[in-house]
């Protein structure tokens, strides 16, 4: 089986060095890059499966480097870690395309878990697929085998988090889930980021990629008090 590989984005070289230990000794593939554009270069040129991204670095912010890796169509899980515990940088993380956000100080084994649990839902329990599955709406095409979302015949660009989402609403067409019952389903742990606005800022961005017009929904709707459910 193809080891993982995991970029580590961090200007501090003993937090690095730490967390580069803790990952090949779990049999990784690790990477490291002190400056975001040197972030950018690696992500370009070696692919990681994902990317472990310090907000304070001595060239770029953790946003511009999330928001460039995002417009170059980089689909990788970005794990977010930073010193500041306030919800507007939370928020900002994953308008920008975070798919989850640990603030400092944190365990290194809590760090790691984390690191293993995104993988495993990004890659392996979809990937896991032999047979040839596909969930058929109006136009919308869910395709568990080849990890892939068409619209109306041309291949939407979500990521990993983002076809969790989606694929385990259309698996219950027409039945609302509650907030919390998707961050259990897609992110599998307690998000450090309050859980309705996490999953609010993914269901945004899905509209915006599979609605005609994401500002009134057809396909991804809210149910007041409650959640969101698929219209199937």
């Amino acid at each position: 089986m193809k080891r993982k590989r995991v970029l580590i984005v961090e200007d501090e070289q003993a937090v690095a060095k730490g967390l580069i230990y803790a990952l090949r000794a779990e049999g990784y593939e690790v990477f490291w890059a002190r400056t975001g554009a040197e972030a950018i270069e690696l992500t370009s040129r070696e692919q990681p499966d994902l990317i472990t991204l310090d907000l304070r670095l001595p060239d770029l912010s953790g946003y511009d480097v999330c928001r460039a890796l995002r417009s170059q169509n980089n689909r990788q899980p970005i794990l977010m870690l930073t010193a500041k515990d306030e919800e507007l940088d939370k928020v900002l993380g994953l308008e920008l395309g975070a798919d989850d956000y640990m603030v400092k100080p944190y365990g290194l084994r809590e760090l790691v878990s984390r690191i293993r649990a995104l993988l495993r839902r990004a890659y392996g329990e979809l990937a896991a697929t032999t047979e040839e599955q596909v969930q058929r709406f109006e136009g919308l095409e869910i395709d568990l085998t080849r990890l892939e979302v068409r619209l109306d015949g041309g291949v939407v660009d979500l990521t990993p988090t983002e076809f969790r989402l989606l694929q385990h609403l259309a698996a219950r067409p027409n039945i609302p889930v509650t907030r919390s019952g998707l961050v259990e389903a897609v992110w599998g742990y307690e998000s450090d980021v309050n859980s309705d606005r996490t999953v609010d800022v993914h269901i945004r961005h899905l509209r915006q990629k599979i609605e005609k017009e994401p500002a009134n929904p057809t396909r991804l709707l809210t149910v007041r008090g409650i959640g969101y459910k698929f219209q199937g």
